[in-house]
């Protein structure tokens, strides 16, 4: 896809809400400060990325969503009327989102990796899991949770049953970044450098942009030929990137 930035515009990433854990007390004042960062961007934003997890876990059956959010989903729907486009990935734990997003408030959802093209620049887009080596029990997981066969079986219980079983297990394989997950382990050891790396010799990529990792990063790849950038997450670091047509920045939003 190609983007070409208008005047004075901007593009805004971020990643890694988990919004609606660990409780709904501590989820709601981040979601109040996430909304504040929405309002401050509005001005200048001519699209929105949001690269996986926004929620901690998050189902659509035919007629019922998840409580809660509803400032956030207004939010967006704001944006979006204002012309703001919206673009979101499925991350490790939203990944069972339909078609909600896009009828209601016309933001287009990726379920995979995607490429753009932004003012002459390449970029890939990703959220992150399941790229590059390692994580096989993650990778296997996954492979069940997106089976059709097991989302079907899913789908037919009691949303109250549901989100329990869901929100026990979002919460049991650490839906919260964990103390491990805040060191930089080194360029040879992040699963995501390593695929970025691999990527680089075969395409003409000049910045990867994911989320998942929950450590706020921007680094140069192979001398300076590409940039691999982890956006942090709003739970501990509250990052975001921007891109004004030449550079990519990471921010910290502290109002």
């Amino acid at each position: 896809m190609k983007i070409t930035l208008e005047p004075q515009k901007k593009i805004y990433f971020a990643s890694d809400q988990h919004f609606g854990a660990p409780s709904t007390k501590e989820s709601k004042a981040r979601e109040d400060k996430f909304i504040r960062w929405l309002e401050e961007i509005k001005s200048d934003a001519q699209v929105l990325f949001l690269m996986g997890d926004l929620f901690d876990f998050w189902h659509e059956w035919n007629h019922v969503i998840p409580k809660g959010y509803v400032r956030v989903l207004g939010k967006l729907a704001e944006l979006k009327d204002s012309g703001i486009e919206l673009y979101m990935f499925v991350g490790n734990h939203d990944l069972w989102m339909k078609n909600y997003f896009e009828e209601e408030i016309g933001c287009k959802v990726f379920f995979d990796k995607q490429y753009f093209e932004i003012n002459g620049h390449n970029f890939l887009l990703a959220h992150g899991d399941g790229l590059g080596p390692g994580d096989k029990g993650y990778k296997r997981m996954k492979k069940l949770f997106t089976n059709p066969l097991a989302q079907w079986a899913f789908k037919w219980l009691h949303p109250d049953i549901a989100m329990k079983i869901a929100i026990y297990f979002s919460t049991k394989n650490k839906m919260i970044s964990g103390e491990e997950d805040k060191a930089f382990l080194g360029e040879d050891k992040e699963f995501l450098i390593i695929y970025s790396k691999e990527k680089l010799k075969t395409e003409n990529i000049d910045y990867f942009i994911y989320g998942h990792r929950h450590l706020p990063m921007v680094l140069d790849l192979e001398n300076g030929k590409a940039k691999y950038i982890n956006l942090g997450d709003w739970i501990s670091y509250f990052t975001y990137g921007v891109f004004h047509g030449e550079e990519f920045s990471l921010k910290e939003f502290k109002h």
